[in-house]
């Protein structure tokens, strides 16, 4: 049982307190529920803010399965509603726009995490496959991120001439690609081997050369470039 049951977080040791341990600690010694108290601020009748961050966090299952939600969905969990929901949606885009941030001023060849890490947040949570590509120039430098396709690989979902057209559209050195796979396995399937060839055939004739392609699911990544694939 809490050590702290029916009382309020004003009624916690100092040291307790989530705003005060985030501002003597930092943010990397809270729990989950006790971030999403942060941002819940008040709790309910004989229940406190981390104790409702709990209680969501139950039942979702986890950080990840909670903040995959939509806002409006976010909303309908007892504690939050559209405001404090909005704050979260907001908060998570913020650090998608840092990452981001973080892989923009990187050299793609020499921080490969970074853009990693950026795809993986942009593409891990949606339920189908989206296909993206990260367009760099001559020095490996990134332009631009775009989401292209949505679908399965399997069919004509993901167009050669689509691709080269935005690669020249951003005038692009080289590119890397990336997939997700909802399902979380990672590994490459024939499809995917076989449309990465087809692009990087295609990308050939404007003189685009083709870095990496990335596959991410549920916290794995596969690189094609690392797995000799390209």
């Amino acid at each position: 049982m809490n050590q702290y049951f029916g009382m309020t977080i004003r009624d916690w040791p100092e040291q307790e307190r989530p705003r005060e341990k985030l501002i003597a600690r930092g943010a990397v010694a809270l729990s989950d529920a006790e971030l999403l108290a942060i941002f819940i601020g008040t709790g309910q009748r004989g229940r406190t803010a981390v104790d409702v961050g709990r209680d969501i966090l139950a039942q979702r299952g986890s950080l990840r399965a909670l903040l995959d939600l939509d806002v409006r969905e976010l909303a309908t969990h007892a504690g939050l509603g559209i405001a404090k929901a909005s704050r979260l949606s907001a908060a998570l885009e913020l650090g998608r726009r840092y990452l981001e941030s973080q892989m923009v001023r990187a050299d793609a060849l020499r921080d490969p995490l970074a853009c990693l890490t950026y795809v993986r947040s942009r593409l891990n949570a949606y339920p189908y496959e989206v296909f993206a590509c990260v367009f760099l120039d001559s020095h490996h430098r990134v332009i631009a991120f775009e989401e292209l396709f949505r679908g399965s690989l399997k069919g004509a979902e993901v167009h050669s001439r689509e691709v080269v057209r935005r690669c020249l559209a951003h005038n692009a050195g080289s590119v890397i690609f990336a997939h997700n796979h909802p399902s979380g396995d990672v590994e490459a399937s024939p499809a995917d081997r076989d449309i990465t060839l087809q692009l990087k055939n295609a990308l050939e004739s404007i003189e685009v050369e083709v870095l990496d392609h990335f596959i991410v699911g549920d916290g794995k990544a596969l690189s094609f470039a690392q797995r000799g694939y390209l």
